[in-house]
């Protein structure tokens, strides 16, 4: 009786908190397999077993790009953070984003309202089409890509398992099954577990983190599931520091996607240039330049201690087998 009783006081003492973080908008990936499918789920190309096994090999196959070197999980790295951990994207022939942009991390990027910095795609089907055909990064044409795909049996076979033996395999079938594939990249963490209910997923220092962080105003521009993925104006009270690594300014009307914080601690350096190495420094500057407000040190240590909170469970991702090429498969080309 003394456990239960004691269970059902945490758990009343915690659901202030839990209406707080929800009335600031604040969303938990649901516990719930199909009301998760439900969020993530494309309506006009559904998940299916098949389409996920094809689009995670697809991911993974870097003789979709012109070099035979590059994959999706080159700046996307499922096993480092989704993400490829340096401030500039690097691409085909060594290339450096033009711009100076960081790669954003593909885990659950499903949740984002808008992709890329400048939020010019909805959805990761279009997201997927970019990247493949820019240049500095994969440099392949679409025609590459569907000569690459058909000219493998084994390849031709597992869309016609995946769509029906009609199927007809262009570039948009291909990019769509690996946006298929991204849209199950999802890493509920123990913030989702406090949400959803369990009052001690979360212990006193990581509440009070979380309670700086909504009373602070974080959440103004990090809510939603993703924490992120919204597009949102910046330097609104100051210049960023680093803001001139880079020519990036926003898109046409200067807003820039709002980072998801999902996974946060593993997706370093921060910011559109990754200028910044730092999560506390990335805090602080965010407070002032966002918020307009000098986070004392004890602040930015509460608000990271909420941040470490969101490190997800991570898929359960298994390095596919890729088929064999053949003689028709397009051969590599550096240049």
């Amino acid at each position: 009786m003394l456990v239960i009783s004691t269970l059902t006081a945490v758990s009343l003492m915690a659901s202030p908190l839990v209406k707080t973080a929800k009335d600031a908008g604040l969303v938990a990936i649901p516990e719930s397999q199909s009301v998760l499918l439900r969020l993530t789920d494309n309506v006009r190309n559904s998940i299916t077993a098949e389409k996920v096994a094809l689009g995670k090999q697809l991911y993974f196959d870097p003789r979709l790009s012109k070099s035979a070197l590059i994959s999706c999980n080159t700046c996307h790295n499922l096993a480092e953070g989704g993400d490829d951990g340096v401030s500039a994207a690097i691409g085909h022939n060594w290339t450096a984003n033009p711009h100076h942009l960081n790669s954003p991390t593909v885990l659950n990027a499903v949740f984002f309202s808008s992709q890329f910095w400048d939020g010019r795609d909805p959805d990761l089907e279009k997201q997927a089409q970019g990247p493949i055909q820019a240049h500095p990064e994969m440099a392949a044409t679409k025609e590459h890509v569907v000569a690459t795909v058909t000219s493998m049996p084994e390849y031709v076979r597992s869309f016609k398992m995946a769509y029906g033996k009609d199927v007809k395999i262009d570039f948009e079938k291909v990019t769509d099954t690996i946006a298929t594939f991204e849209r199950t990249l999802v890493t509920p963490s123990k913030f989702d577990d406090f949400l959803n209910g369990c009052s001690g997923a979360l212990n006193k220092e990581e509440k009070e983190g979380l309670k700086t962080f909504i009373d602070k105003g974080c959440a103004t521009c990090h809510n939603g599931v993703a924490l992120g993925g919204e597009m949102q104006a910046f330097g609104i009270t100051g210049k960023y520091k680093h803001a001139d690594l880079g020519d990036f300014k926003g898109d046409k009307n200067g807003l820039v996607k709002v980072p998801t914080l999902r996974n946060i601690t593993k997706t370093a350096p921060y910011y559109h240039n990754g200028g910044i190495w730092s999560l506390k420094e990335a805090i602080v500057e965010m407070g002032r330049i966002q918020l307009g407000i000098k986070l004392s040190d004890k602040e930015a240590s509460s608000i990271e201690a909420f941040l470490k909170t969101l490190d997800g469970r991570m898929p359960h991702i298994t390095y596919p087998t890729l088929p064999a090429s053949t003689a028709t498969t397009p051969r590599p080309d550096a240049n």
